[in-house]
């Protein structure tokens, strides 16, 4: 007796066990006590996206937006570094996607130009056509770990931004060479989600041109959609250098939305790549705004900035929209800055997500876009709750009919599989998907197969005249090895789809796995412990199998 009680110990353990982590799944969870819930598992199963809704977004990163923006900042930094070694550059423009031209003031300057090149900017290769001309072009290697760099710093960075934004299991993964794959389930605003993965939340701070006559001719503001009318106007007009961009102002008592057009240098000054943190605060007039604190260097540029630029204004940009251009009154330094702008509480949130969280390295676009409504998800769990239920009584009432009592017995190992598999996934936080609802009752059909197996050993040797006990022990001793062997290779194959599949199919393989490991201890332990008990003093003369 002592193994069959510990055998039993071990089953009611397990029963107990499974019950409390699959707990936190029921609704019967929010009616149990306080202590309850704070000493004990909390967290249950989630439901995936197929069944709780959401959306699912397929984007692709534009790589060789990456590579443009590389090449811009090279063009800015050459810039600084020219003028601080004091060369004579006439100018420093890039003229393709991976070409740079240095116009030279002297030839003489060639040698130092180029030394100054190879030494500061190592991913460029440079080739003069004129005594007076440099053509610099990124080298070819370079230019693909730059876009394999930048989808995988999307891939990051869109996991953190969701991370923050709050939405429970969602899968992020790469797919092919450019590919995002994002699944949020649950969640209740789509636009909002959308927005805030999609944007690119590239800071940039810029000086105002505001000496040139167009500045001054440009109207204080513009209907919203009117923005193209104004740059068709004074397109024509605009230096090489310059840009007009608009910043959105929103009038809270009508909601009307009007743009407000700047004239601003393009060369970028600081940009969002030098901040350690954004914060929503709450300004005098209970208005929302973004407070920023830059790193050691960002904040020695920004007060160097600030000094050199004192009574003129400073546009601060994302993603080429001006959310404000104040006048820098002095010198600002300490590292930190205030983005203010007409948006509300839940805009400047965002606003603080995306720059926490950082800047994606190249625009992306989506490609895929399928938003699955919560009561689709209703559907196809009562569907599933249903198919399951079925599939469980057809194979109970099987087995009674066939095996008889020992039909019974397996029905209990096949119920006893189902509680174990629950609380497995509930103990793991597992999503339960379609297919995870199909690797469950593929799991109620392999359930009873390793008690076919025995019950009919153990038939054999009621043949042979043996009496009930041995018969018994020596179904489940000769059936052991063949259903050892049947399930490590169903394992074995689950473990190929958890590594290799994608989200469905992975959720599928976890059920699959657990379903056939719980499997095994239910069929060699589970049922052996009731014929053990029915067996025990040599009681049970014939068996009704």
């Amino acid at each position: 007796m002592k193994p069959v009680a510990g055998r039993l110990i071990l089953l009611s353990v397990t029963i107990v066990v499974s019950l409390v982590l699959f707990l936190p799944s029921t609704p019967l969870f929010s009616s149990m006590p306080e202590w309850w819930k704070q000493n004990l598992p909390s967290k249950g199963m989630t439901l995936g996206l197929d069944l709780q809704g959401g959306i699912h977004l397929v984007l692709e990163v534009e790589a060789e937006r990456a590579i443009e923006i590389k090449m811009d900042r090279d063009v800015s930094n050459m810039t600084e570094l020219f003028a601080e070694k004091k060369l004579k550059i006439e100018s420093v423009k890039r003229t393709g996607p991976t070409e740079i031209t240095v116009n030279l003031g002297e030839p003489g300057e060639k040698e130092a130009v180029l030394t100054l090149i190879d030494d500061q900017f190592p991913t460029l290769g440079g080739r003069s056509p004129s005594d007076r001309v440099l053509l610099l072009t990124l080298k070819a290697d370079d230019a693909e770990r730059i876009k394999k760099a930048a989808v995988g710093q999307a891939l990051e960075t869109v996991r953190n931004r969701i991370d923050q934004f709050g939405v429970a299991e969602p899968l992020i993964q790469q797919q092919g060479l450019r590919q995002i794959v994002v699944q949020l389930p649950g969640v209740k605003d789509p636009g909002r989600a959308k927005a805030l993965i999609k944007n690119t939340a590239l800071l940039e701070f810029k000086m105002l041109d505001e000496d040139h006559k167009v500045a001054r001719e440009l109207p204080s503001q513009v209907p919203a959609g009117k923005e193209g009318d104004i740059l068709k106007e004074f397109g024509p007009q605009i230096p090489p250098d310059d840009e007009i961009l608009f910043e959105r102002s929103v009038d809270k008592e009508t909601g009307r939305v009007t743009k407000t057009p700047y004239l601003i240098r393009k060369r970028v000054v600081l940009t969002g790549d030098v901040l350690t943190d954004a914060r929503v605060s709450i300004g005098e007039f209970q208005n929302a705004y973004v407070s920023i604190n830059f790193d050691n260097t960002g904040g020695k540029l920004f007060e160097r900035i600030t000094a050199e630029n004192v009574k003129k204004r400073m546009a601060i940009i994302l993603d080429d929209t001006v959310y404000s251009a104040p006048v820098i009154q002095e010198r600002i330094s300490g590292g930190r800055a205030q983005i203010t702008g007409s948006f509300s509480m839940e805009e400047a949130n965002d606003l603080a997500i995306v720059l926490r969280a950082g800047a994606l390295p190249a625009p992306v676009k989506i490609i895929q876009d399928l938003t699955v409504g919560p009561s689709l998800g209703r559907d196809s769990i009562e569907k599933g709750i249903r198919s399951t239920m079925i599939a469980g009584a057809m194979v109970i009432l099987f087995m009674v009919v066939y095996y008889r009592m020992a039909g019974a017995i397996a029905d209990f190992a096949l119920m006893l599989n189902l509680v174990c598999l629950v609380g497995a996934l509930a103990g793991l936080n597992a999503t339960l998907t379609l297919p995870g609802i199909a690797g469950i009752i593929l799991t109620i059909g392999m359930g009873v197969d390793s008690n076919v197996l025995i019950f009919e050993r153990i038939r054999e040797e009621l043949r042979t005249g043996k009496p009930v006990r041995p018969a018994v022990d020596a179904g489940y001793d000769k059936a052991f090895l063949t259903i050892v062997d049947s399930h490590v290779t169903t394992l074995i194959t689950g473990f190929a789809l958890f590594l290799f599949g994608t989200g469905p199919i992975k959720g599928f393989a976890v059920t699959l796995c657990l379903g056939i490991t719980i499997n095994l201890f239910t069929a060699l332990v589970g049922t052996k412990v009731i014929f053990d008990l029915l067996n025990r003093r040599g009681r049970m003369e014939r068996l009704s199998i």
